[in-house]
């Protein structure tokens, strides 16, 4: 059964919003005038694929927060492990929701699955929403009858995926905000105070030093021409991110990038993370170990690594050992191919897996609190010394005249 969105005034004339299910728009502002209510608007909630499969194009800002994302999860695990149908589940879902689009994406879930689609099926319809291994954890659940458990499994994934994700911003936001507050006292000390009191020098007809000279050249370039380099660098970025699209070249950048100076550990370290923690909850949630492994490898940034990923898979599914398929490509750290090979022959790879990803994550954090760190002192010190630079190049002609004048 269909979702609608409406607008609506009742006899007061008071404003009304909701959702609602029916078969038609016709019969959905019938329902609306049996309750009392003259219906102004009423819109069918659809899903975000098209007929052939196809998703729709989106408007801004109509997607699921991450955090949003676990807190539905959270919810909806917690309703279904009270003892809740699914389909109450979702109602009250709808009851609690706040922002419109969730409301909408929530109401129009409810209705196919009221309809009589599994709940997989019916994410299926929302990829922008619900990623690849969402949907494939949930088919997992319902097929070995453990819903509830295995959404409980991925609101952890999700919250542990978010946490990690928020210190990764947060230890770089302190170096991003030095950076900028650089670069415009820069500009600004380019741009306006050199000229300013240079420019009272050039009356005395002295000459000038090199340095001061220097800097004026670049103050001057700086004004003149500061608005075209910077619309050059942000047309090289879009360059750059649409010469990316090429596969070939977008293989070499990535394969450069896991061994790149001091980047290329942590570039390992966050997708080993990622690697790990999806196969983790993957493989525990009862998913067979080859559409893990392609659920975990989608998840991966890095191109290079989803080849190697997808490597390892073949060899899987020619018979050999996750560990030993991983042992043959580079750049997984030893300690996840011996926790792996572990839980192999214990038969708890999920727990293994986990403790493994746990370890990731551990030193994922260290390497960014490493990086954070170098780069703060690193951006003080050199805007310290262009600093230093501007101001020897106004105080150098200062006193040069007052040699002159002793």
């Amino acid at each position: 059964m269909p979702a609608f969105r409406y607008e609506a005034v009742d006899a007061g004339g008071a404003s009304k919003k909701g959702v609602l299910n029916s078969d038609s728009a016709r019969s959905a502002r019938a329902e609306l005038r049996s309750q009392g209510l003259v219906p102004l608007k009423v819109d069918q909630i659809a899903a975000q694929v098209d007929a052939a499969g196809r998703a729709r194009s989106r408007g801004f800002g109509e997607r699921l927060s991450a955090n949003e994302l676990a807190l539905f999860t959270r919810q909806l695990a917690s309703l279904l492990e009270a003892g809740l149908p699914l389909e109450q589940a979702f109602t009250a879902l709808l009851e609690q929701a706040e922002r419109p689009y969730l409301r909408d994406l929530i109401a129009s879930v409810r209705s196919e699955v009221i309809g009589g689609d599994s709940l997989s099926a019916v994410l299926g319809r929302h990829p922008r929403d619900f990623a690849e291994i969402y949907r494939a954890l949930v088919a997992s659940g319902e097929q070995i009858g453990q819903l509830s458990r295995v959404l409980s499994r991925l609101a952890d994934y999700i919250e542990r995926r978010n946490a990690l994700v928020q210190k990764v911003r947060l230890a770089f936001t302190y170096p991003a905000i030095v950076t900028v507050v650089a670069f415009s006292i820069v500009i600004f000390l380019l741009t306006y105070v050199v000229p300013q009191i240079v420019s009272v020098f050039a009356n005395t007809k002295q000459k000038l030093p090199f340095l001061t000279l220097l800097m004026l050249a670049v103050s001057e370039f700086v004004r003149n021409y500061g608005i075209v380099v910077a619309i050059a660098l942000v047309g090289a970025w879009f360059g750059w991110r649409r010469a990316l699209q090429n596969i070939a070249l977008k293989r070499r950048w990535h394969t450069w990038l896991l061994t790149a100076p001091l980047y290329g550990k942590f570039e390992r370290s966050l997708n080993t993370s990622r690697f790990a923690s999806t196969l983790a909850i993957t493989t525990g949630s009862g998913v067979p170990i080859l559409r893990a492994l392609e659920t975990s490898r989608d998840t991966l940034n890095n191109v290079a690594m989803q080849e190697l990923v997808e490597e390892a898979s073949d060899a899987v599914r020619e018979g050999v050992s996750l560990a030993r398929a991983l042992s043959a490509q580079k750049h997984f750290p030893p300690m996840l191919i011996h926790m792996i090979r572990a839980g192999e022959i214990t038969g708890e790879l999920p727990a293994m897996l986990d403790r493994a990803a746990t370890a990731q994550e551990a030193d994922l954090e260290r390497r960014t609190l490493t990086i954070a760190g170098l780069l703060e002192p690193a951006l003080i010190l050199a805007m310290g010394v262009v600093v230093l630079l501007i101001v020897l190049a106004v105080l150098m002609p200062i006193i040069e005249i007052n040699q002159l004048v002793r």
